[in-house]
């Protein structure tokens, strides 16, 4: 079927209509100018051109529409589908209707992690032992022309990172990935690619690729001594005027941060983890931007630079691969040289469209042995233990989590100077679809309920501290008042200057111990900051001065999520074990697990003092 819309103009053009979503609606039956010749521009002089910039960003390591969690076909409500093998079909799509020499195809990071394919080829058949990574050959299948890093290339460490990139038949751009000593770019800072047009000049389309500076908070175990990360808009006023010394006739962007400036870290950090709006503010010569990062769908939005009084086009292709950015940049020789006359971008939706048939058939055989891996049996499970309602109340599956950390670390630190201390956990509910179903239980199963691939480290702080903590915590709840029943999305996710889209359910932290040890209130009719109270440790008030141990993962040890004292806090466990196959060995050693072993109501919201009701 791919190949049937590929080769009828027709029937493309009736696919990439239909496929748009928003922006500028640069598709119709009648078709589009091609990339070659458009004609004269308006008010100018000279030859117009047409150039298409192709982007996706934040595969997450997502070849199929699949959800490997539930081992069936991804759905959600809105009626997306997934994966780069239906976003390369619309890719191809557009090649065909304007003339593939005239498209260059960019993503912005965010590839190699996400799923358990991700993870199979990074942990369990690493591709840094001779497996080829199913993202490097999808990619090289779609024919990408450059890629920016994302965040989340450096979670499984530099080695594993290079192999990816030495399987690729394209560069990884990443302008302010810096060596830690000399501070000059690790990966390539930009390319320039050359556009050729008949009868004239070519056109030579500078790309640069930036990533948001968090990953020296969220990978400092992976990059610290090694790699830094300068600001993006720092960086881009360096390599902008690089590329326009080195001929560039045009400059886009391809960067790993959201288009809203804001900062999940707080002040941590000296630049903004978001800050594609800002680039195309304060850096000039830009003229387009791929954004990702964020998981937001932005089809087309225009920023005035303060600097030349230009406007600068954005668009943001959602996750996933759910969709596809098309940019038109229209091109006028004006003077003897080339300039962008005109902008528009609009987003294709992969719903519409068939897997690519080859990436498909290509990538089946390491998709079926993912799905062995994630439906293999670990252990048993003698009831049901379901996320869904773990962000307004305590449950088992999160007290599952708390009381595995916390019972790793009391192990390991048994014997040793921080032997004696209380041990405590916190974990967030990643995953309000997670079950962990009464009777087998698989490695999917526990992949569901902790979808990320963090470790576990133990630090110490005191019961003060521990208030703080879960003060910033409670941060993610709004203000209400009354016993409710309240629709959970009028009680949760709180938007905060550092989360305007809300705050995410991974920034919220249920502390808790090994059984019934910890105890608190958050009453969320009080004002943040002030929504803690009645917090115990064995049914006494909590001694401030009295230190703990406390299981934490390394995302929010190193800063991820801006929660007071833990960056500065002592270290006394770290042996960089992932938690995830923690709790996959854990329930493995085990048989069978009982919630009764472990759950227990630790916390409960309030307001007004009186528990409320939530519904979801």
């Amino acid at each position: 079927m791919t190949n049937a819309i590929l080769g009828s103009s027709t029937t493309r053009r009736q696919l990439l209509t239909m496929a748009a979503v928003g922006g500028a609606g640069l598709f119709t039956v009648t078709g589009a100018p091609g990339a070659r010749a458009a004609g004269q521009g308006a008010g100018t002089s000279g030859k117009s051109v047409l150039l298409t910039v192709l982007g996706t960003t934040d595969l997450h390591g997502n070849v199929y529409n699949w959800d490997y969690f539930k081992d069936a076909k991804y759905t959600d409500k809105s009626g997306n589908e997934i994966g780069i093998a239906k976003a390369a079909t619309l890719i191809k799509a557009v090649r065909a209707e304007r003339g593939a020499d005239s498209c260059i195809t960019l993503d912005a990071g965010d590839t190699i992690q996400g799923t358990p394919l991700a993870y199979y080829y990074a942990k369990i058949d690493p591709i840094t032992k001779g497996s080829k990574h199913p993202m490097a050959v999808a990619m090289n299948l779609v024919g990408y022309d450059a890629a920016a890093l994302g965040n989340h290339e450096y979670n499984y460490g530099l080695d594993t990172l290079r192999t990816w990139e030495s399987q690729l038949n394209f560069p990884l751009l990443s302008a302010n990935s810096v060596d830690w000593n000399s501070g000059e770019p690790v990966f390539k800072p930009y390319i320039i690619k050359t556009v050729k047009v008949p009868g004239e000049k070519p056109i030579k389309v500078g790309i640069l690729g930036l990533v948001t500076p968090g990953v020296a908070i969220w990978d400092k175990a992976n990059v610290e001594g090694r790699v830094k990360f300068p600001g993006i808009v720092e960086q881009a006023k360096v390599f902008v005027p690089r590329l326009k010394a080195a001929g560039a006739d045009l400059v886009v962007v391809s960067v790993h941060s959201g288009m809203d400036t804001s900062s999940s870290y707080g002040d941590a950090l000296p630049y903004p983890e978001n800050a594609a709006s800002l680039l195309a503010e304060q850096v000039p010569g830009i003229d387009a931007i791929l954004v990702g990062h964020a998981h937001k769908e932005i089809p087309q939005r225009f920023v005035t630079n303060t600097q030349t009084g230009k406007k600068v086009l954005l668009s943001e292709p959602y996750y996933w691969g759910m969709r596809v950015t098309v940019m038109d940049l229209e091109i006028q020789k004006v003077r003897g040289q080339w300039q962008l006359v005109d902008s528009r971008a609009t987003l294709l939706n992969s719903n519409t469209a068939p897997e690519d048939a080859q990436i498909a058939s290509v990538i089946r055989g390491a998709h079926e042995t993912v799905r062995g891996y994630v439906n293999s049996v670990v252990g048993t499970c003698l009831a049901e233990m379901p996320a869904a309602t773990s962000c307004w109340e305590d449950t088992a599956a999160i007290d599952f989590i708390n009381h595995v950390q916390a019972d790793a670390v009391q192990q390991a630190l048994a014997g040793t100077p921080d032997g004696d201390k209380a041990v405590l956990s916190i974990a967030a509910p990643f995953n309000r679809g997670a079950v962990i179903p009464k009777g087998p239980m698989t490695v999917k199963d526990v992949a569901g309920l902790y979808i990320y691939d963090n470790t576990l480290l133990a630090i110490v702080l005191t019961g003060a501290q521990i208030k703080d903590y879960l003060e910033k915590s409670a941060v993610y709840f709004k203000q209400v008042s009354g016993p409710g029943p309240f629709p959970s999305g009028d009680v949760t996710n709180a938007v905060t200057p550092e989360a305007p889209g809300g705050t995410p359910d991974y920034n919220y932290d249920v502390m808790g111990g090994l059984k019934n040890e910890l105890s608190y209130d958050i009453d969320i009719s009080r004002p943040v900051g002030s929504r803690i109270s009645n917090l115990r440790y064995l049914g006494d008030p909590i001694e401030t001065g009295r230190q703990f141990v406390i299981a934490i993962n390394n995302y929010r040890q190193s800063g991820g999520g801006g929660f007071p004292h833990v960056t500065a806090a002592p270290v006394v466990y770290n042996r960089q074990v992932e938690i995830r196959q923690l709790l996959i060995d854990y329930v493995t050693a085990k048989g069978s697990i009982d919630p009764k072993d472990f759950a227990s109501v630790d916390w409960r919201l309030l307001s007004g003092g009186n528990p409320i009701s939530v519904i979801p």
